[in-house]
């Protein structure tokens, strides 16, 4: 850490007005950390760090007229701990996969999480907001108030301020169906088969393909599809994903666990080395065609240390109108991440170059690119993540609310 970095850890929304501020006389950009989960997020070596870990606090509301309940959640908290705080009363709101991501960063990013399909974005469940601003003052935001300004939350990433409070409507949700399908056979077959099962698949199903080589921390090695009903109608979801529990060489384990359960817990890097780069990117796609999963399969196993990641969509998601949130992409069906872990010794340069143009082939198909998912700040990369529309009330926001570009240190609106 440079000596230029200033670090502040807030324990209160004074905290984070007196934190703004002095960045706003010192002229330094602020980064924001909530759950600080990102091990390939780009560190700073300047300006203001503002740790919101001391706003953590979950608290439970008033039961909404749509059936939901009112839940007001810290800046600083992780959605571990919100999964934990909410099972006690029977709750869940669709998060991040990882126990360790923060509410925040997740959630002005968009947040495609386990419960996507059912209820939509993380963001799509934000019903209001308290925000410090880059002049330093406290704003209670919604739909009714300073709609502009919710509007660019939900989706728009950090650009506006800081959230020191999030309010959520939260879902009941005692327990979940679950399933894993571990594939050892073809995996194009078993993608081809969730590809069909999930075109009319029931709203309550999510599923999530991953292929990961053994040095990646955030799965067991191997081909598997992980999928969730929101609910514990565990028959429905083996109904849903027949097909997939059909192909040769996939073998099916079904369970109804609480939803805080199947949040990963992210173990912490081993050695003070550098962490490994990565080597590809993500994107939102309108259709999973065999032509892209026959791309996919083939770059997996061209390098073994790539990832493959895969989400559907649709459901929820789906039927949010493009204008009702800055996130991109509505239509899009499938959300996929692919790439090679750069560990030193283990790529070389000619490597390199073969795994970037073949991730380049793949990404000519997508929509749009989601921020959450982009381990490194790439202005030129930003107004991908975005419609053109989106992108230019994006801006007009970002000259009302950050005229100076105080909050620059993220996915910036220029």
């Amino acid at each position: 850490m440079s000596e230029q970095q200033i670090v502040i850890t807030a324990q209160s929304t004074a905290d984070v007005v007196q934190a703004v501020s002095r960045a706003e006389q010192e002229g330094k950009g602020i980064t924001v950390v909530s759950g600080g989960h990102g091990l390939w997020s780009h560190q700073p070596d300047e300006g203001v760090r503002l740790e919101l870990t001391g706003l953590a606090e979950v608290s439970v509301g008033e039961r909404l007229p749509d059936g939901t309940t009112r839940v007001s959640i810290g800046g600083g908290a992780t959605w571990g701990g919100v999964a934990r705080a909410l099972a006690d009363h029977g709750l869940a709101i669709s998060s991040g996969d990882t126990s360790s991501v923060g509410v925040g960063g997740l959630t002005l990013g968009g947040g495609v999480g386990w419960m996507v399909r059912a209820w939509g974005l993380a963001a799509d469940q934000l019903i209001g907001a308290q925000v410090v601003t880059a002049s330093g003052e406290v704003v209670e935001t919604s739909a009714d108030r300073h709609p502009d300004l919710f509007w660019g939350l939900r989706g728009g990433g950090g650009n506006f301020g800081v959230v020191t409070r999030f309010d959520f409507s939260a879902h009941p949700l005692p327990r979940i169906g679950y399933a894993e399908y571990v594939v050892d056979g073809d995996a194009a077959a078993a993608l081809r088969a969730a590809r069909e099962a999930m075109a009319v698949a029931p709203r309550e199903v999510t599923a999530t393909y991953m292929d990961v080589p053994p040095m990646d921390p955030s799965a067991p090695a191997g081909a598997r599809l992980s999928a969730v009903w929101a609910g514990d109608d565990v028959d429905a979801l083996r109904s849903a994903l027949a097909a997939v529990e059909a192909q040769e060489g996939v073998s099916a384990e079904f369970s109804v666990p609480a939803y805080r359960e199947i949040l990963l817990e992210m173990p912490a890097p081993e050695g003070e080395g550098p962490v490994p780069g990565f080597i590809g990117g993500n994107g939102l796609f309108a259709e999973l065609d065999d032509a892209l999963i026959e791309r996919l399969v083939a770059f997996r196993a061209s390098y073994p240390a790539s990832v493959l990641f895969l989400r559907s969509l649709g459901g929820a998601f789906g039927e949010v109108a493009q204008e009702d949130t800055a996130f991109p992409a509505r239509h899009a069906t499938w959300f996929v991440m692919a790439g090679g872990f750069d560990i030193p010794g283990l790529l070389d340069d000619e490597t390199r170059t073969a795994i970037a143009a073949d991730w380049k082939a793949i990404e000519e198909q997508r929509i749009a690119e989601y921020g959450n998912f982009t381990s490194t700040e790439s202005p030129e990369s930003v107004p991908g993540m975005f419609t053109a529309e989106a992108y230019a009330r994006l801006r007009d926001l970002k000259r009302t609310w950050d005229p100076a570009g105080l909050f620059r240190r993220n996915h910036t609106i220029v």
